[in-house]
């Protein structure tokens, strides 16, 4: 049997044939397309900014839960950077954002309102900050213990009660629904806890009561009402519907039965959540960041169930900041559809 030697000359030949009857069946013209089209396909997928910081508020709360899994929705989308930032909450996130130091926050509407007006915890007017969506509504829960008597705001009066964090958004509205009920802080002896430190300060009897502003539920709540005999206070509704006159921010509201083992429903008041973003931010990515949000609300809905209160229908009632350029981009399309 004959044997034959591929020589070294014969394979160069046979590899350069085999290349040119590649390059004749892939047109040069149809390769730059591909490449031109996966490369838009990329930048469609990206943002121009590389970090997105979301400043959220208490480990606990649901600001931190569902920025949390707000910021994991971005990195997956769009490969961005994306972390959040657990802070004290509505008027810290607002100073962050307008000084640059995070990208993205979660915020009550009253403490927005007070920062584009340049009011209480704000020497002047915020210009550079623009808003994204009316989130869900921060419900106002006050709690006590059955035993301590106390059943509505009034008996407040010569209490010592936790507020919330020095300039959170529980403790801002929290002063404002006093101040409504003719009670100041010279009434009352004031201690500024957060959700979890307020819940341990129950649970030790060193205060009688608290303020949690936030979705529901609330999961120091749900805690405290494992150990606790848990009072839910009433607000009286005619005499919030005249703080509303004048704060229109805020809105009536119910606890639902069962949501703290509560039997009946509770009068209470709410304040509707914005998300807020620098004016900074390219009208690009506020369309691209709005769309993905309203896209993924399933996601947000599994990780706390405030969540359930966000809906594109509702998302432009009771803005209180400039809308941004990119949001309502992505509304008025929606709107158009």
């Amino acid at each position: 049997m004959l044997k034959f030697t591929k020589s070294p000359l014969f394979l160069s030949a046979m590899l350069s044939a085999t290349l040119g009857l590649t390059a004749c069946s892939s047109p040069s013209s149809e390769s730059t397309d591909s490449t031109e089209t996966d490369s838009a396909a990329t930048a469609a997928d990206k943002l121009d900014t590389k970090f997105l910081t979301i400043a959220t508020g208490g480990a606990s709360g649901p600001y931190n839960i569902i920025g949390t899994s707000l910021s994991e929705i971005y990195v997956k989308t769009f490969g961005v950077n994306s972390k959040t930032q657990t802070t004290g909450a509505s008027v810290e996130n607002v100073n962050l954002l307008t000084q640059g130091k995070v990208d993205m926050v979660l915020a009550l509407s009253d403490v927005v309102t007070d920062a584009v007006e340049g009011k209480n915890n704000f020497d002047k007017p915020i210009a550079n900050i623009q808003q994204i969506a009316v989130l869900y509504p921060n419900v106002v829960q006050i709690v006590t213990t059955k035993k301590s008597g106390i059943k509505s705001i009034e008996d407040l009066r010569g209490k010592r009660i936790a507020v919330g964090d020095q300039g959170s958004g529980t403790e801002v509205n929290a002063r404002t629904l006093l101040e409504g009920f003719g009670i100041t802080y010279d009434d009352v002896t004031v201690d500024y806890l957060g959700f979890s430190e307020a819940a341990d300060g129950m649970k030790a009897g060193k205060i009688e009561a608290a303020f949690f502003s936030s979705g529901l539920p609330n999961s120091s709540l749900m805690e405290l009402e494992q150990g606790l005999d848990l009072q839910l206070i009433t607000i009286n509704q005619d005499k919030l519907k005249e703080i509303i006159a004048t704060k229109p921010y805020f809105k009536t509201f119910e606890i639902p039965a069962g949501t703290y083992g509560n039997e009946t429903a509770i009068p209470t008041a709410a304040i509707m959540n914005a998300l807020l973003v620098s004016s900074d931010l390219s009208e690009a990515d506020g369309y691209k960041l709005t769309k993905i949000l309203f896209e993924n609300l399933e996601g947000l809905k599994t990780a706390h169930q405030a969540a359930n209160d966000i809906s594109l229908e509702t998302a432009r009632e009771g803005m209180v900041a400039p809308i941004h350029p990119g949001a309502k981009k992505y509304y008025d399309e929606q709107a158009a559809k």
